[in-house]
């Protein structure tokens, strides 16, 4: 059957185009790398990490899922997203990850949110985690897309805010690390209105973590 379904679909490596599989192992490599520490032009006030920069296979799979409904690469991605954390996080702490949000006309588009099915993969291989969806967008929000620095921190100021009912602060464990997860880090906007809403119903991030930051 998988061979039927690749001749009438060819399955081709999202992050560099070899062809019979989803995601390569040379490519599964460059995502394994220690995360690298970044600082955006917006500072969110807590430390922000990368898998790696935004070019080469990280840059096109996070399209390819993004653009191209490429869904299968919540798997390889989430994977490692969860090494990155495994060597970020303190030892015998539980782990709350909390997807930055995204517009919800793209993610109509897009099948669903990538980010979050990325982060919902990372918690299952790591022990004493889990995925919380507390953030979302109010409506309004345009595309970032060739807004500049200033504008894209006027685009999203008070735009996003914490979904109803998906968590008391006091339902998270005293000291429990909560790190935001996005795909992409340009300017630090998204993450740094993140941070400060979370901080808003008391819930005080350690880091943000992100696939590649440009």
């Amino acid at each position: 059957m998988r061979a039927l379904l690749d001749l009438v679909v060819p399955v081709h490596c999202a992050g560099c185009g070899t062809a019979g599989v989803a995601w390569c192992a040379c490519c599964a490599v460059e995502l394994s790398l220690d995360p690298v520490r970044v600082r955006p032009r917006t500072d969110p006030g807590v430390p922000c990490w990368a898998l790696g920069p935004y070019r080469g296979p990280a840059r096109r799979a996070v399209l390819a899922a993004k653009e191209r409904g490429r869904r299968d690469l919540a798997a390889p991605l989430g994977l490692a997203l969860a090494v990155a954390l495994a060597r970020l996080r303190a030892p015998d702490r539980p782990l709350v990850l909390v997807p930055a949000p995204t517009r919800a006309a793209a993610a109509r588009r897009r099948g669903g949110d990538p980010v979050a099915r990325s982060a919902a993969v990372a918690a299952q291989w790591l022990i004493d985690c889990r995925t919380v969806p507390l953030l979302r967008m109010r409506p309004g929000v345009r595309d970032s897309v060739g807004l500049t620095t200033y504008e894209r921190a006027h685009n999203l100021r008070d735009k996003i805010t914490t979904v109803a009912g998906a968590v008391e602060p006091a339902g998270l464990a005293p000291n429990a690390e909560v790190v935001v997860v996005d795909d992409v880090l340009t300017t630090g906007a998204t993450v740094t209105e993140s941070v400060r809403v979370l901080g808003r119903i008391g819930v005080r991030p350690r880091a943000v973590l992100v696939t590649c930051a440009a």
